[in-house]
């Protein structure tokens, strides 16, 4: 199945896309928007032209598990871009996902507007692989994250 993931943010929202048998994460880019609508729009299209069958959705828990007021404009989103694109859209826990990219931007010395550029498309890629993970190690489909919109 192709999988989309989405690391969204208020600026910019990065974009992974998984190929068809779930084995090889990518980055897919960074849309630039602030608009919430518009977001949604570009993230479908996106989601169109890469053939997606499902789309993951970062969601942002502070690191005793609560949610703050980042996790419900990203519950908002994911409701908006399930009913845009017709796509189910699933939540995974993406704590330390960014500061885990900055880590590996590091160690390959990408620095500047390169690294402003790219950091969002590998934290998407970071969550989309650990989505992938969880998918082969529980195999049984009913249980694929914590939430499920569509």
């Amino acid at each position: 199945m192709i999988i989309l993931s989405v690391d969204y943010g208020r600026a910019r929202t990065g974009l992974a896309v998984c190929d068809k048998n779930e084995m090889l994460a990518s980055p897919a880019g960074v849309i630039t928007e602030y608009n919430m609508d518009k977001l949604a729009a570009k993230v479908t299209d996106a989601a169109r032209e890469k053939k997606a069958e499902l789309i993951v959705l970062g969601l942002p828990r502070n690191m005793d598990g609560s949610e703050g007021g980042s996790a419900q404009n990203v519950r908002e989103f994911a409701r908006l871009l399930g009913d845009l694109s017709g796509i189910e859209v699933v939540l995974r826990d993406e704590r330390c996902t960014t500061v885990t990219a900055h880590n590996y931007l590091n160690m390959t010395d990408t620095r500047g507007k390169k690294r402003k550029a790219v950091v969002d498309s590998v934290a998407a890629v970071i969550i989309l692989e650990d989505y992938l993970t969880f998918r082969r190690n529980n195999h049984d489909s009913s249980s694929r994250t914590e939430t499920q919109h569509r």
